[in-house]
């Protein structure tokens, strides 16, 4: 079984407990991000992911308060 993930910061304005959020594997390091997923076709197209990955939006907030911390 791989390590837990640990939670770095979250939206502070969240109310449900599963708003966007910012992790990390304990593993080795790598971060999660946790976020809305991008669905504008202008969006996707502009970035271009290849098969396998996604975008998702994070609010500013979940970055800035783990870059505060």
């Amino acid at each position: 079984m791989d390590a837990p993930l640990r939670k770095l910061s979250g939206d502070p304005d969240c109310k449900n407990g599963t708003c966007p959020a910012l992790w990390i594997k304990n593993k080795n390091g790598d971060y999660v991000v946790q976020g809305y997923v991008v669905t504008d076709s202008a969006e996707l197209a502009q970035l271009d992911l290849p098969e396998g990955e996604t975008a998702v939006i994070v609010p500013a907030t979940v970055l800035e308060e783990y870059f505060r911390a």
